[in-house]
């Protein structure tokens, strides 16, 4: 075997320097959300701040969690996230496991019944038709409900399955007496342990950070989640609409505290998954 050390040396190299430029491009932003988050709301309107902070304050973060909108919209995201999380991933997974059993009658029509809208939509205005119709309309499930089924996710909780979970071990377990939701339950969950961490994931990430449905389908104040409260908040600040003179320049700096607020529970979640993340990205995809 030829051993090419020299070009491995240049590729790892130019490897090394690429990523070190997307980490850089990627963090700056980050860091410098962080930083105008406790700078002094003067020091943030005329720009003084980098990626340290300037006259260091803890002011934005006292207004923004006195602010009883901003603290009810991430109750609501809260809400909508856990129930959204654990819908989806029931749906998903019951569906998953439906569609890798061998013995599932028109095996064919229900994989392409489950395919075909991955490419092709109902658009918006017939899924707002439906919402409507539903009486889903300035509810919380009109946030959950339409986005509670990823189906390309289902395609690949159903390609881990079939890829890691031998049908001889579902055959056995039916010969002993157990029932469709108890090889369910027993078997196929337990095993699924590193897919239900990255579907999990996804999902908490689709949910928190979801304010299309909110606008689409919510117009009580008391409903809109998070998002779509640091949405308006934004609008308003860039409109000029939130006030003039200390209010407009305090206004600046409640801006990045209030991004900082709605980022960090992912931040904090994710570590927990990580363990199972690559695990459960690549068996699927590769043996699939």
């Amino acid at each position: 075997m030829i051993e090419n050390k020299g070009n491995d040396k240049i590729f790892n190299i130019g490897i090394i320097i690429l990523a070190s430029i997307y980490v850089i491009i990627t963090i700056f932003p980050l860091l410098h959300v962080l930083a105008s988050s406790f700078s002094s709301p003067s020091a943030v309107n005329a720009g003084k701040v980098g990626i340290i902070p300037k006259e260091f304050t803890l002011t934005s973060y006292i207004k923004v969690l006195q602010d009883k909108t901003i603290i009810r919209g991430l109750l609501n995201t809260i809400l909508y996230t856990t129930l959204g999380t654990i819908i989806q991933l029931v749906l998903q997974f019951t569906a998953a496991y439906s569609l890798s059993r061998k013995d599932l009658k028109y095996k064919k029509f229900w994989n392409l019944f489950f395919v075909i809208p991955m490419f092709v939509s109902g658009g918006l205005i017939p899924t707002y038709l439906v919402v409507k119709q539903l009486g889903m309309l300035n509810t919380i499930w009109a946030i959950i409900i339409p986005g509670c089924v990823n189906l390309f996710n289902l395609i690949i909780i159903r390609t881990f399955i079939v890829s890691t979970i031998p049908w001889e071990m579902q055959e056995a377990a039916m010969i002993d007496g157990a029932s469709n939701w108890k090889i369910f339950i027993k078997i196929i969950i337990p095993l699924c342990k590193p897919v239900i961490a990255v579907m999990a994931l996804y999902a908490i990430v689709g949910f928190w950070n979801n304010y299309f449905n909110s606008l689409m389908y919510v117009t009580d104040d008391s409903l809109f989640p998070l998002q779509r409260v640091l949405q308006r908040f934004l609008i308003a600040n860039d409109s000029g609409t939130i006030g003039g003179g200390e209010a407009e320049v305090l206004a600046q700096s409640l801006k990045y505290s209030t991004i900082v607020i709605s980022s960090l529970p992912i931040l904090f979640i994710y570590p927990f998954f990580q363990r199972y993340f690559e695990k459960g990205m690549m068996i699927g995809s590769v043996k699939g």
